[in-house]
């Protein structure tokens, strides 16, 4: 029987498998690529106040932080991370890749922690690639559009805009504009949100910032977690002839492990939600401790610009692309972050303006090399401090070996002339480069369409007369002690849009002493009203686990008085707060005026009234 034919393949047959093979290759590398070019999402953990010593990773053996301890080790570690010695700084350093004094940041309150509008942020940049953008906590560089997070590249915001605030359960923030009321502890609440944020973007990348407001004062920690520190002996303490207050120390560190539990809760959520593997995390804090408590011996605390003022614990995490259990011993700070994380995104920079920070992404992903050395300077209220890999020079001309004395207790300036005069030389030039020239002379904007509601916070006002702050702290601050003809409160304004506004005032008033009338004043236009009826509620008793300190204001429920409508004009003046007619003994405290240009109005709130 004759064998069959041998298979001869036809040219039509070729041309199909050829054709198939190529679409199957094709199909490949477009695979391929999108895997390539899945941009990563971004979660940035700021705490608040909490300074390196405040974690079980780094030696407390007073706490337990095991979440941020796992983040630790699972991402990289960067040894030496430098911030500022105080909140608002620190932020707009993150946000835009330069020191603080060139974006017009030059304190943490009555408006000196604004950002200027003039500089692109780190949001700016990831919104403008695609990212949906959001930001949870303490925003703390500036309260009035266009200095509002949802004018800095932010598309949704939920928080408070001050450095401070006075309440941490059921607190009253604002979500976008809106005025709205918070549900439990608040850096519980904030979490809350950020997770809801994630979930509803799991199908595009996200940027995600959750800057909270804890371990900063006032001391308030819900009671399960006090409940372990109460009456806990403090084994590590802080240095010896240090003003530490142990209550103090036990509520901050029972505050730090509320924030470890919060952070697990978004860690948690991400793995949930498969997005944990090309996520990058990032931790760190704003300065140093708030209080005097363990520090590794380090010198100074928040407001300090000595080693302990300064540094900060820095942790990140990107599962997919970085090798857990990395340390990194270059000196790093703030700055670096913008550069970083849209290198590591693959995200270009918004704007043009030089950035004072680094790339890090090669030390990330152990790419040493050649590193250039580099000093990194820290400035607060015209003290100027410079730190190189090994050396820091103090703002009083000493010069300290960190290696060797990590505490900085011998000045070594005498000993290494040369070095100390090196470092003299790079802090006068880094003075006349980045230090304002004048006085900060920026009003605070009222009227824009796209942000309808303008919040003037005693905080941003001046008293006049015997009028005062509630505290000593401007921040999360009321006016007090209005009782004269003569008192009177300023706001430096400066109108954007030539409206009629709704002028809405947030006060208390003794119900025998309502019915005073009172005037608002802006360049010739007045509108007066009453003040009725009385609201006196007493102050909170239920906020604080330990006494807060002494300059942060107690605060109390304060009532909306729709004030009437007012034509504005645009352009710059004082709008005058005074009465004219006081018939008890007082006129009102105020918390805040509001200014709302009408037909422009943001949707309803959600919350009660009583804010």
């Amino acid at each position: 029987m004759p064998s069959p034919p041998a298979f001869k393949p036809s040219v039509l047959c070729i041309l199909s498998l050829k054709r198939n093979l190529t679409i199957f290759a094709l199909l490949c590398a477009l695979c391929t690529h999108a895997v390539a070019a899945a941009k990563p999402n971004v979660v940035i953990f700021l705490a608040d106040d909490s300074g390196w010593g405040d974690y079980s990773f780094n030696g407390n053996t007073n706490l337990k932080t095991p979440n941020l301890d796992s983040l630790a080790r699972s991402g990289v570690v960067l040894d030496r991370f430098y911030v500022c010695s105080v909140c608002a700084p620190t932020r707009a350093e993150f946000l835009t890749g330069r020191y603080h004094p060139r974006g017009g940041v030059r304190g943490v309150s009555t408006g000196l922690e604004r950002l200027n509008t003039d500089e692109r942020t780190i949001a700016d940049a990831f919104k403008a690639a695609g990212y949906a953008t959001g930001a949870f906590g303490k925003w703390h560089n500036g309260s009035q559009w266009p200095y509002h997070p949802n004018a800095r590249g932010f598309d949704e915001y939920y928080g408070f805009t001050s450095g401070h605030w006075g309440e941490y359960f059921d607190p009253p923030l604002e979500h976008n504009g809106r005025p709205v009321r918070g549900q439990g502890f608040i850096a519980d609440d904030l979490t809350t949100h950020a997770i809801e944020f994630m979930e509803r973007h799991r199908e595009q990348p996200f940027f995600c910032y959750i800057p909270f407001n804890t371990p900063h004062s006032p001391w308030a920690v819900p009671d399960k977690f006090w409940q372990r520190f109460k009456d806990k002996p403090i084994g590590l303490r802080a240095s010896p002839g240090s003003r530490e207050q142990l209550d103090q120390t036990r509520c901050a560190l029972a505050m730090m492990e509320n924030l470890d539990w919060n952070v697990g809760r978004v860690l948690q959520r991400l793995d949930e939600l498969k997005l944990a593997d090309n996520t990058v995390v990032v931790y760190f804090s704003d300065n140093g401790p708030n209080s005097w408590r363990w520090s590794g011996g380090m010198k100074g605390i928040k407001g300090s610009t000595d080693e302990g003022g300064v540094r900060s614990t820095f942790f990140l995490r990107w599962p997919a692309k970085i090798k857990p259990g990395t340390t990194v011993r270059e000196i790093a700070g703030a700055i670096d972050l913008l550069p970083t994380l849209t290198a590591l995104a693959g995200v270009p920079r918004v704007g043009n303006k030089p950035l004072d920070g680094r790339d890090l992404s090669p030390l990330l992903f152990g790419k040493t090399g050649e590193w250039p050395e580099r000093m990194i300077f820290s400035h607060q209220n015209g003290n100027v401090s410079a730190r190189s890999q090994q050396y820091r020079f103090d703002n009083r001309g000493a010069l300290f070996d960190m290696i060797a004395d990590p505490g900085q207790t011998r000045n070594i300036a005498k000993d290494q002339p040369d070095l100390a005069a090196k470092f003299a030389a790079a802090v006068t030039a880094w003075r006349a480069d980045v230090l304002p020239g004048s006085k900060d002379d920026r009003p605070y904007p009222v009227g824009y369409a796209e942000f309808p509601r303008t919040p003037l916070p005693a905080r941003d006002g001046l008293p006049h007369g015997g009028v005062k702050r509630s505290g000593g702290a401007p921040n999360c601050s009321y006016f007090v002690n209005w009782t004269s003809l003569d008192d009177r409160m300023t706001w430096d304004i400066a109108v954007n849009t030539s409206g009629d506004y709704d002028v809405e005032v947030l006060y208390t008033c003794p119900l025998a002493d309502a019915g005073a009338t009172i005037e608002l004043e802006f360049n010739g236009r007045k509108l007066a009203g009453k003040v009725a009826p009385g609201w006196d509620p007493p102050l909170y008793t239920n906020q604080d686990t330990v006494p807060r300190p002494p300059g942060e204001s107690q605060m109390k429920e304060f009532r909306s008085l729709n004030f009437g409508v007012m034509r504005l004009e645009k352009g710059r003046g004082l709008m005058t707060l005074r009465a004219l007619d006081i018939p008890g003994r007082n006129v009102m405290d105020v918390r805040q005026v509001n200014l709302t240009l009408r037909g422009k109005r943001a949707a309803p709130s959600k919350s009660n009234e009583q804010l």
